[in-house]
């Protein structure tokens, strides 16, 4: 790293990623290890050291091995004397998340922050299921009714099913049968852990944007090991996390650095089976958010898991090796070699598939903005550990966090569940309550003289409505004189034939 930008590696020369380019995207691709996790590894401490915060999802545990000092081994220091350079090993500041509280600090997000859209692509509902819970949403925000968590969604869909009728004239049709399946595909993702996600304190954006004292930014990681299981939720959040900076963040064009750099892991994720809205609304964001001083770096197998009208934004490349098994395999290899400037020097196609491990073709964005010519390059050695930590030495990091104490604590107060609990049990006590009888006064002089009163009629039902004792006695009289009725009327019909015989 040298002040002009992040020290990639080594080709003819020293590449490098420029930091005032470093919010035009950039991809970091190859086939299962080629040394792609290193190649993040590097650019996230090049970005801490020069005081960019860093978010980072670690889907295998071994990202987390950037909070410790490295200890390089004899090929790395062979392979930092190649390109003239001395490793000083070196950790950064971490700041680790988890949204299910076991590895990092709990991160939550509230219901109505995630949205229908978002919510619906989770919970993989269809056309006529997103609209329903779009309904539910608005019927929410109008009564008041805050969505916090899940018990709370899952209270506004009671709700809507037992007024369907009602919110079905205003919205359109409510189908109780649709908002039974939307409750059911909730379970479903409660029992992945989604419910951890959901609830208060929200995340703050700015806890993502902290540097320490000495101005160096820090990196966030999200351990992503068992939230990759879950693949829709996994990608679904970074998803939200990526909008909310999109939405929140004020317009600053183009900084001499980025506020923020974004790394979304396993980006293929995000795209499998994204209906067109929602990939409408990654190419909308990804285009927007760079003059927002957040940079996104998608991290994927093969440049073909990326839409062709994201891939066309990703100025920066480091693609590592690929193979070519299948004609599928070399449909995306000759798409990723098209994708870069071509060098007259080497056949692109080829030099991907000869790539060792370390080693990738790097094309970075100069001073006017435009892709340079690519480049095979030896990627530099991290300055911190290659692997995971100790849980001892996780602990010891998240002792020192500087966000320690204010989300570790879940908060839950007064929102959508406990109104309309509240409300369900003021309409019951109304209803078995008696009502309040008024009595007229009498008259102080009866009008009667000393002639006794009129026998008083029987007093009023103290209420109109029948129990349901009444009511089937009453439906029961009803069809034994309807009966009765028909076996009088048949016996005189019957009668007056025979007369007229």
């Amino acid at each position: 790293m040298n002040d002009s930008g992040v020290l990639i590696g080594f080709s003819d020369h020293l590449e490098h990623l420029r930091l005032d380019r470093a919010n035009r995207h950039g991809l970091v691709a190859g086939a299962t290890g080629t040394g792609k996790t290193v190649t993040l590894q590097i650019l996230a401490q090049g970005f801490s050291d020069v005081g960019v915060p860093v978010f980072a999802a670690d889907v295998k545990g071994d990202l987390a091995g950037i909070a410790a000092a490295g200890q390089p081994n004899g090929k790395m220091l062979a392979r930092a004397a190649t390109m003239g350079l001395t490793i000083q090993p070196a950790a950064v500041p971490v700041v680790f998340w988890d949204l299910f509280g076991e590895q990092g600090h709990p991160v939550r997000a509230t219901v109505s922050e995630m949205g229908p859209l978002l919510l619906a692509r989770m919970l993989e509902l269809n056309d006529v299921q997103e609209g329903v819970l779009s309904v539910v949403f608005r019927a929410a925000d109008e009564q008041g009714l805050l969505l916090l968590d899940l018990k709370d969604l899952q209270a506004a869909l009671a709700y809507a099913a037992q007024n369907a009728k009602d919110l079905g004239a205003r919205y359109g049709n409510v189908s109780t049968a649709t908002v039974a399946t939307i409750q059911r595909k909730l379970l479903t993702l409660e029992d992945q852990g989604g419910a951890n996600l959901f609830g208060e304190p929200a995340l703050q954006l700015a806890d993502l944007m902290r540097t320490d004292g000495s101005g160096r930014g820090y990196v966030n990681i999200l351990a992503a090991d068992k939230l990759i299981a879950s693949p829709r939720l996994y990608a679904t959040f970074l998803l939200w996390l990526m909008s909310e900076l999109f939405e929140e963040l004020p317009e600053i064009g183009d900084p001499d650095k980025p506020r923020l750099a974004f790394f979304f892991d396993e980006a293929h994720l995000l795209f499998r089976d994204a209906p067109k809205p929602l990939l409408e609304k990654v190419e909308q964001v990804v285009r927007l958010i760079r003059s927002k001083g957040v940079g996104v770096y998608f991290v994927t197998q093969n440049p073909a898991d990326i839409p062709e009208t994201v891939l066309g934004q990703l100025g920066n490349r480091v693609q590592h090796a690929l193979r070519a098994y299948s004609p599928l395999d070399q449909r995306g290899l000759k798409a990723a070699a098209d994708s870069f400037r071509t060098n007259p020097a080497f056949d692109t196609a080829e030099a991907i598939q000869a790539l060792g491990v370390g080693e990738a073709l790097v094309s970075v964005l100069d001073e006017k903005g435009a892709p340079t010519m690519v480049q095979k390059t030896l990627i530099r050695p991290p300055a911190s550990r290659l692997g995971p930590l100790t849980p001892a030495e996780r602990a010891s990091v998240m002792a020192a966090s500087p966000v320690r104490g204010l989300y570790d604590e879940a908060r839950d107060r007064d929102s959508a569940f406990e109104m309309l609990a509240t409300r369900a049990t003021a309409a019951a006590e109304a209803a078995e309550a008696p009502p309040v009888q008024t009595r007229r006064a009498e008259p102080a002089t009866a009008p009667w003289g000393d002639e006794p009163p009129p026998a008083r009629r029987p007093a009023a039902r103290a209420s109109n409505r029948q129990s349901m004792g009444e009511t089937f006695a009453k439906q029961l009289l009803r069809t034994v004189a309807s009966t009765a009725g028909r076996e009088i009327m048949r016996g005189l019909m019957g009668g007056l034939k025979r007369s007229r015989r």
